[in-house]
């Protein structure tokens, strides 16, 4: 039984990571295209604001006063977080190989670019290198996931089970070494006598 589940889930996992290629892919393009829109978006911002002789910082905190301003100026802060994010992940996946960007995963982590990207994206066959090592990962990764949750449960019903029995799980019998050896046999009253009769000898 754990071998079956072990292999759909081995499956599983190969048909899951063997996508990640080609999806990854398709995220670091639209991640470029969001970190150059950004950047033309604070450029265009920080422009306005030397026009004025102030800084970024100055400009901000003088957006404020009304409910339309203060949401400009949240909605600008956001840009520019959301462009040194996104700045920083390109420049780590920029690059990269497939199964280097694996390692890095935490890196594709704009929900807004995520969701694009899976919207459009169109399940395929792995044909390359890095997609077949993918599949491969992904099968041995679904498989240990399986067979580890597995055996942790069915340990953890046993121990339950012998807890509403009042005992405690029976150890794993250990072999008796001295299991088949012979007893020694019995000590007569004629052997008593001669064994005497040796240490104290008639004189």
């Amino acid at each position: 039984m754990i071998r079956v589940l072990a292999l759909v889930g081995g499956l599983g996992g190969a048909v899951t990571l063997s996508q990640f290629p080609e999806y990854s892919q398709q995220y670091l393009q639209r991640l470029a295209g969001a970190v150059d829109e950004l950047t033309a978006v604070v450029a265009a911002f920080d422009a306005s604001a030397d026009g004025f002789g102030l800084t970024r910082d100055e400009a901000l905190d003088q957006m404020g006063g009304t409910a339309f301003q203060n949401q400009l100026r949240d909605d600008m802060q956001g840009n520019i977080a959301r462009l040194e994010r996104l700045s920083a992940d390109y420049a780590a996946l920029s690059g990269t190989a497939p199964l280097e960007r694996l390692t890095m995963v935490w890196r594709l982590r704009d929900s807004e670019l995520a969701a694009r990207t899976w919207g459009d994206f169109r399940p395929a066959v792995p044909v390359t290198r890095d997609g077949a090592l993918a599949t491969g990962i992904g099968f041995g990764a679904g498989w240990l996931v399986v067979v580890g949750f597995l055996k942790g449960l069915f340990g953890l019903s046993r121990r339950r089970r012998a807890a509403r029995e009042g005992k405690t799980p029976r150890p794993t019998p250990v072999a008796d070494k001295t299991r088949g050896l012979r007893e020694p046999p019995p000590v007569t009253r004629a052997a008593r006598a001669a064994v005497a009769g040796l240490e104290h000898p008639a004189e």
